[in-house]
């Protein structure tokens, strides 16, 4: 593969061990998310808020959650033609956003990191969604082969294209970080099951130090956390798991 056309970035996870987990508020509407980040406290310093959420309030959410010092992955999948990519992430890197999420074509990519230029954004690109495996891939007509080298040739190039990170399941994740591309850049693992925990839609999980130690900055948990009798708790429990 060529060589990166944008040089590689330090990854900007804080020295606060608690960074390394990112609650997914993956909850009906902005109040509810500001109700359960209210219930976290200091227990959880970084915030994912979804598509679901962006009509009913998610990027008040979002806004308010950076008033208080947290930090924010707006998780959108962008997918569009590069011009509407860039213009799209411009106008969001004005809210002081952490991470943003496009999907990993290299166009979309590209588009993407030019619009967060001069930004603190970070760009992750998806690589395969954890919810899916080679049945689900095969039905939209993506190529075959195995799905592990499949996502590590997406990982490449959206790294190759300018992306900071990419998202991909902590299976793939030790894989990936043995890429030569990957140097500096992140890997963020959702799919996140602390041992014992229903799998729910996902189907390529992995526990939180399962997932550390294969190479993961960051791990995403949604369900866990914020559906526990004790939500804060069960934040400190995941991070305690991690090495």
């Amino acid at each position: 593969m060529s060589v990166a056309a944008f040089p590689a970035r330090t990854p900007a996870a804080g020295p606060d061990p608690r960074d390394r987990l990112i609650v997914a508020l993956d909850v009906p509407d902005g109040a509810s998310a500001m109700a359960m980040a209210g219930r976290l406290g200091e227990a959880v310093t970084f915030y994912k808020i979804g598509l679901g959420m962006l009509t009913t309030g998610g990027l008040a959410a979002a806004m308010e959650l950076k008033d208080q010092g947290k930090r924010v992955f707006l998780d959108l999948k962008l997918f569009d033609i590069p011009a509407t990519i860039e213009h799209a992430v411009r106008r969001l890197a004005t809210f002081d956003l952490d991470f943003l999420t496009v999907h990993g074509d290299p166009s979309v990519v590209r588009a993407a990191a030019e619009g967060a230029a001069g930004s603190g954004m970070k760009i992750l690109a998806v690589t395969v969604l954890t919810s899916s495996d080679r049945g689900d891939l095969d039905a939209a007509l993506i190529r075959g082969g195995d799905l592990s080298e499949l996502v590590a040739e997406r990982a490449a190039r959206a790294w190759e294209a300018g992306a900071d990170g990419v998202i991909a399941s902590a299976q793939e994740a030790g894989a990936l970080r043995a890429l030569r591309q990957s140097e500096g850049r992140l890997i963020v693992t959702p799919g996140i099951r602390p041992a014992g925990s229903a799998t729910d839609d996902q189907k390529r999980i992995s526990t939180p130090g399962a997932a550390v130690q294969a190479g993961a900055d960051h791990i995403v948990v949604g369900r866990p956390v914020w559906q526990a009798a004790d939500p804060a708790a069960a934040a400190r429990a995941i991070q305690a798991a991690m090495p």
